[in-house]
């Protein structure tokens, strides 16, 4: 049964900057398309909340009845260093600093990723394209934005002109930019670029003769913009004019402008009826970085193999944590916040798994109808978990009165109540009862932290015969050590 006709959803529309009612291009089905990630390295927690975001709006949408085609792609070429047109390909100077292939690179942290995303109990994706598998789609926009006039090519490289587009267009409506402040603001171009103004932006860059990845194409060899390769895909997959794009804050400009740009000087078309985008995730009430040290990565929460958190915590705790924030707040995530989850996740769990035991009475106290709108109207309020949350525990709160015999319930409200429950823990939000395996993994956690201990003696003593079988030991029942300067860490 389709529930999508009773629920009239409203989303946060980023390019209006108001919620809207959401109506999609064909009535039942709905084509999302959300920013995945750039594989050079592991997939690090801000990169998943935006991920649990998007798994959230699809889970609902599913739940709702609605055909959701879910596009999400992997890039794995072409995203620059500083997410401009310079400096070396992510991807591949990690491929040149390991002395591997780039490709090598890119199934690492995929795996990684997928392998991450299943721990958060996160749905895949209807569609899962590669950067790299098309470069023919890509090369066949840049032609047709050639022929329209809003790209110019340049010593092998081509770049789209933004001053050019802006004449009949609209450059900077997405993240509220005025062009003419940018151009004021920005400083002249050096005499060695390429480009004609520094707002201008790759669509193809040839290839530097120690650039690894490239591909031939009408220009040079040389390899697709960033920008250009979520264009391509999303409008192979999706058609031309799609419901959903999503993706983190931080990608609202320029990337997201530019697909915007892109589109419509590719086919004189706005790609998107609703952007959507969520936000950055602090650590200790700072933006986590790598380089600062304030950063945690998904596997060292799980395994507590970090010196930031007090024990290992569950994945479904963690995802517990992030939807107790709105997608589009920003959420800080420290150890204390983390244990209140954990402790809240629990008593809601517990209420859940005491429904069977409840007394039936032959009348219920409680409206149990307008208790379970109540939770579709959180939802439909641009999918607001932290109040759907708060709705949940009301019922947990109702489960407990009944135990206590302060309350009533019928068999059918009963049944009803548990069905509800049910539908929106496990079903929408994507948690797991997995209380009791929560406690395993700490306690696996603790003994292999001691072996890696009596590995390391054995290294200082030089009994490297000890030292490789505890390793190999490890490995053969999927438990891998990675040495590195600050030490060994594993990963389960």
């Amino acid at each position: 049964m389709s529930l999508f006709k009773n629920q009239n959803i409203k989303i946060y529309n980023s390019i209006s900057k108001n919620k809207e009612v959401f109506k999609p291009i064909n009535e039942g089905a709905v084509g999302m398309y959300v920013c995945g990630p750039t594989v050079y390295s592991n997939v690090h927690l801000g990169n998943c909340r935006t991920f649990l975001s998007f798994d959230l709006v699809f889970r609902y949408l599913n739940h709702l009845g609605y055909k959701v085609r879910y596009v999400r792609n992997i890039t794995d070429a072409g995203h620059l260093e500083n997410d401009a047109d310079s400096g070396e390909d992510r991807i591949a100077k990690k491929a040149r600093i390991e002395e591997i292939e780039p490709m090598e690179v890119v199934q690492r942290y995929t795996i990684d990723f997928h392998n991450t995303m299943a721990k958060f109990n996160a749905l895949p994706p209807s569609i899962e394209p590669t950067a790299t598998g098309h470069i023919v789609e890509q090369i066949g926009i840049i032609k047709e934005i050639l022929k329209n006039g809003f790209a110019y090519e340049k010593n092998g490289s081509v770049y789209f002109d933004v001053l050019k587009f802006n004449e009949s267009h609209h450059y900077g409506r997405l993240s509220g930019r005025n062009l003419e402040d940018m151009v004021t603001n920005t400083r002249e171009l050096d005499g060695q670029s390429d480009k004609k103004n520094p707002q201008d932006f790759a669509l193809w860059k040839k290839a530097e003769p120690q650039h690894i990845m490239r591909w031939p194409s009408p220009w040079s060899d040389g390899f697709p913009g960033w920008h250009l390769e979520c264009t391509a895909m999303s409008t192979k997959y999706l058609g031309e004019h799609f419901d959903i794009h999503g993706g983190g804050m931080d990608l609202k400009f320029p990337h997201h402008e530019c697909e915007i740009a892109q589109s419509e000087a590719y086919n004189e078309q706005n790609p998107v009826n609703y952007w959507m985008h969520a936000n950055m995730l602090t650590l200790n009430g700072q933006k986590m970085a790598k380089s600062t040290g304030n950063n945690i990565l998904p596997n060292e929460i799980f395994t507590g193999n970090n010196t930031i958190l007090s024990k290992p915590f569950n994945p479904t705790v963690v995802k517990f944590f992030m939807y107790q924030a709105h997608y589009r707040s920003i959420l800080d995530f420290s150890n204390d916040a983390l244990e209140a989850a954990e402790k809240g996740y629990n008593r809601l769990m517990e209420a859940f798994n005491n429904i069977g035991k409840l007394p039936i009475e032959a009348k219920t106290s409680w409206n149990l109808e307008d208790w379970k709108q109540s939770c579709y109207d959180a939802m439909n309020d641009d999918f607001n978990s932290p109040i759907l949350i708060a709705q949940l525990f009301e019922a947990a709160k109702f489960i407990n009165a009944v135990k206590d015999q302060k309350a009533t319930i019928t068999e059918k409200d009963l049944e009803g109540l548990k069905a509800t429950l049910s539908a929106f823990i496990f079903e929408v939000l994507g948690l797991q009862d997995v209380d009791s395996e929560s406690s395993n993994t700490g306690k696996l956690s603790d003994i292999v932290n001691l072996l890696i201990n009596l590995r390391n003696e054995a290294r200082a003593n030089k009994d490297f015969a000890t030292s490789d079988k505890i390793r190999d030991e490890l490995a053969a029942i999927g438990i891998q050590l990675k040495d590195g300067k600050e030490g060994t860490t594993f990963i389960l």
